[in-house]
């Protein structure tokens, strides 16, 4: 930790919003195995395209809010992005966030353990049901099969 971390820090952080949470939890989604692969970083910008949570958004503004939750996560990683996204996303969003997530982890076809370990943490975070979170993950290893 420097000085300017004390310093700067400070004046450069600033709470997430909804759209900024829901983007960095899925970013976190296909980062936590160490890396985002093609199929990934495509599912997750197709799928922040669909969103009416982005609609008011200019392709500017999307851009410039994807480069700031990239660059958190290229500094701080994805735990700490994580930490900083989930609070943001609001009670009706996070079922949606979650079965999302799940889409992104499943997009390359392979789930590693470490991707197996951050969506259980992510039902925890997100306080989803257990049983309603194997029922989304369930539907969509269904929806990604063949």
């Amino acid at each position: 930790m420097s000085l300017f971390d004390d310093i700067l820090g400070e004046a450069e952080e600033h709470h997430f919003g909804p759209q900024e949470g829901f983007a960095g939890v899925m970013l976190c989604a296909s980062a936590c195995d160490g890396h985002i692969g093609g199929d990934e970083a495509q599912a997750v910008n197709q799928m922040l395209g669909s969103k009416s949570l982005y609609s008011r958004l200019s392709p500017q503004q999307t851009g410039s809010m994807m480069d700031r939750l990239v660059g958190h996560l290229e500094r701080k990683g994805h735990e700490q992005l994580l930490l900083k996204s989930y609070p943001a996303v609001p009670p009706e969003l996070r079922e949606c966030a979650f079965a999302n997530a799940v889409d992104i982890v499943l997009a390359d076809g392979v789930v590693e353990q470490e991707e197996r370990e951050f969506i259980d943490d992510l039902q925890t975070k997100l306080e989803i049901d257990a049983d309603r979170a194997k029922t989304i993950v369930k539907v969509m290893v269904y929806k990604n099969h063949g």
